[in-house]
């Protein structure tokens, strides 16, 4: 048995009927209900069978839009609909990577998102070698002129997933700051906590200001090998050989509401994003963040239709940075109350951050109340967003929450072969969608203005 179980058992004996308050009792109600309801992990198992990896571009994505599209409606979503907009689309090719000296030793890789590909012979060259990305920064230029840029940096594990944030600079900008300094291809050890062969994929981003180099992450497991090779003393060098196309596209946005029964117009919207990276099926990255927000919108409405509009948005191509543009240009005119994006797996909520200066208000202290017996905490820190497709929209003033998971096992997977289906726990996975569906219902059905309550120094200027 759990423990949030245990916990709310005992709260809801303390309750007294003296006390009784509407808005928390639904709300408590939606939460129950959210944490037994089959809709979130049947969301995302479908997913995973019926559609697979989607990366932005591909006939899969537009398999996941069809898909998506459908499910909405069948769970009684109104307003179904779909955002086209235009994409580069980057369809990864061939890959693959070996030692070559001292003596060969096959690598396990792959390209990073957006990389160039090689020539068809591919890449070779001695490495320079780098145990942190700060010591990459500090190689003065020119001095890889000709080299493979290699950094072998570990990512960190914690619960609040801020070793990711903190290397993330190692995957995106680390390829332009390599070729700055004359490197011919750059690889980095792959953003992940885990131990595995397995390398993690993710996005790149060039630099106008730099050469365009191929560029892809080592599983964990060869990057501690040349690690090793490299304590040897022998000169390394390494082929690399990657294989990519790029070409115009369309992504796709996918919506429905449940539509607000006193004021439509304004919106509570949660979402997540419908495309995946190519190596796994997608389940946790961004598969269980749909259902997340799928589901708890879903078991929202179930107490009734909401006096406020609850929206979905099923975000078209998060992974290659497409989406949160072509979003906040489709909505800026909307009058959305509150943004949310479930983008960080599938474990159990811990701590939910709320828009500035709503810490106070009463509707959020019966919020912190009915989320207590979950072993989630609402915390006095506002929010600072709530994902990157929703980004746009909160620097132009539209308040977000954020609702933290344990991401102590999700950086094992991301961006992987590995992100599958067999790494969602029923029991976690519903918790998330209980804490998430009460911030739900509560927005939607009380009179809260999260706008009027952000301090002034928070608030958009003129």
């Amino acid at each position: 048995m759990r423990v949030w179980f245990t916990t709310l058992a005992a709260v809801a004996m303390l309750a007294s009927p003296a006390f009784a308050d509407p808005l928390r009792t639904s709300a408590e109600a939606v939460r129950d209900r959210a944490l037994a309801d089959p809709t979130a992990y049947d969301y995302v198992e479908q997913l995973s069978v019926e559609v697979g990896p989607r990366l932005a571009g591909s006939e899969a994505a537009a398999r996941a839009r069809d898909w998506a599209v459908a499910k909405l409606k069948a769970l009684g979503f109104a307003n179904v609909h779909v955002e086209p907009f235009p994409i580069t689309a980057w369809l990864r090719g061939p890959e693959e990577a070996e030692i070559t000296a001292p003596r060969p030793q096959r690598l396990a890789i792959i390209g990073l998102g957006g990389s160039v590909p090689t020539p068809p012979e591919g890449v070779e060259g001695e490495i320079a070698l780098f145990h942190t990305y700060a010591d990459l920064l500090a190689a003065p230029p020119g001095s890889l002129a000709g080299k493979i840029a290699v950094v072998t940096q570990p990512m960190p594990r914690a619960q609040d997933g801020s070793g990711y944030g903190a290397l993330n600079p190692a995957r995106r900008a680390g390829p332009s700051e390599a070729a700055r300094r004359g490197a011919v291809a750059y690889l980095v050890r792959s953003l992940a906590t885990g131990v595995s062969r397995e390398p993690h994929t993710g996005a790149l981003n060039y630099q106008e200001s730099a050469p365009k180099i191929p560029a892809a992450a080592l599983s964990v497991i060869d990057a501690q090998l040349i690690d090793h090779l490299a304590a040897r003393g022998a000169p390394i060098r390494i082929r690399l050989k990657l294989a990519s196309a790029t070409q115009p596209a369309t992504a796709w946005t996918v919506e429905g509401e449940f539509p607000g029964a006193a004021h439509p117009d304004q919106i509570v919207q949660l979402g997540g994003h419908l495309d995946s990276w190519d190596p796994g099926t997608g389940s946790i990255d961004d598969g269980a963040g749909m259902a997340i927000a799928v589901g708890a919108a879903h078991a929202a409405a179930a107490e009734g239709p909401p006096k406020r509009t609850i929206r979905v948005a099923l975000f078209g191509a998060e992974e290659m940075d497409f989406a949160r543009p072509a979003f906040a240009a489709a909505h800026k005119g909307d009058n959305i109350v509150v943004i949310g994006e479930s983008d960080i797996g599938a474990d159990r909520a811990w701590k939910v951050q709320l828009p500035a200066g709503a810490f106070q208000a009463p509707e959020m202290k019966t919020y912190a109340a009915v989320v207590a017996p979950l072993a989630v905490w609402v915390s006095p820190e506002p929010s600072r967003g709530s994902g990157d497709d929703t980004a746009d929209l909160v620097r132009a003033g539209v308040p977000a929450f954020a609702v933290a998971q344990d991401a102590s096992r999700y950086f094992d997977w991301h961006h992987s072969s590995e992100d599958t289906l067999d790494k969602i726990d029923r029991d976690q996975l519903n918790q998330a969608v209980a804490t998430w569906a009460a911030f739900a219902y509560i927005a939607a059905n009380s009179d809260i203005d999260f706008r009027a309550l952000a301090p002034a120094a928070a608030k958009p200027g003129p």
